[in-house]
């Protein structure tokens, strides 16, 4: 007995840590850590990548906050924070809500508006005075109290996606989701397969989806040649979150990699993953 209870401790330790040998277990990666800005590197137009202008991107309380309290006036200084890896096939999860008011002189578009910008320039590549990356944005977006309002939609800043067998131009298109309103949490997943498809889903409920991911398209100002190459899929590429006038909190943003060890002799074979990279096995 008096074994038993001194091995307890460390079986409760062992049997409450995550199986990380279980193929079916989903190792999602925290890309914030709840406590600053490691990893990440703001770009706010007209300041120089790294400047986090009025401390716009902050952590307090636990909370990643996008803030205005610093700005006299928007001014069209549209920020994104970005991630400091790329990534081809993943899920990208984000728990976020509005609050507050809009900035003074932000677009009434940007009325509780923000995003997720995947398959991204890098934000060394982003010019002083670009207003936003070349990319894929999952549109984030909070009700109005009069209007409806869907979120994760899609916005193509310097891009164009494939619906239906067909190239779409246009710079926006809605999702299904229902609208949110107020000041509650809302969770949105995207499921990013390299430049095959990409699936936008809220609260676990799939609401749009399109496919080849590609350079083309206006809406962004000032970006370099590399970036403007119409036609040219988009296989991997950033991650950044928006800064467009309204204030917004995210209390997570974690990511599922789906490129991983697929050989199931190996000790993190994943069945979840879709793209194999076996020069991640290990034996």
């Amino acid at each position: 007995m008096k074994l038993l209870l001194l091995l307890l401790p460390a079986l409760l330790f062992a049997a409450s840590k995550p199986n990380q040998g279980d193929p079916n277990h989903q190792e999602w990666i925290g890309l914030f850590n709840g406590k600053n800005l490691k990893g990440w590197t703001p770009k706010i137009r007209g300041y120089a990548p790294g400047e986090n202008f009025g401390k716009t991107f902050r952590v307090e309380k636990g909370l990643l906050k996008v803030s205005y309290d610093a700005y006299d006036t928007f001014n069209e200084r549209f920020g994104h924070l970005f991630y400091k890896d790329n990534f081809s096939y993943y899920v990208i999860a984000v728990e976020y809500r509005f609050t507050g008011e809009q900035a003074k002189g932000g677009p009434n578009w940007a009325l509780r508006n923000s995003g997720i910008m995947i398959h991204g320039q890098p934000a060394a590549t982003l010019t002083k005075s670009q207003d936003f990356p070349v990319s894929i944005e999952v549109q984030l977006l909070g009700g109005n109290g009069k209007d409806p309002r869907t979120t994760a939609n899609l916005c193509t800043p310097g891009t164009n996606v494939v619906r239906d067998g067909k190239l779409f131009t246009p710079h926006c298109l809605s999702s299904t989701s229902q609208t949110y309103a107020g000041e509650q949490w809302v969770r949105a997943e995207v499921r990013v397969l390299g430049n095959e498809r990409v699936e936008h889903r809220v609260n676990g409920e799939l609401v749009l989806s399109y496919e080849q991911p590609q350079l083309g398209g206006g809406n962004v100002k000032e970006a370099i040649p590399e970036w403007t190459q119409a036609g040219k899929l988009l296989s991997e590429g950033s991650i950044s979150l928006q800064s467009e006038s309204h204030p917004v909190e995210f209390r997570k943003v974690e990511l599922l990699n789906l490129k991983g060890c697929m050989d199931p002799k190996a000790k993190n074979f994943k069945h979840y993953y879709v793209k194999v990279d076996n020069a991640a096995c290990k034996f």
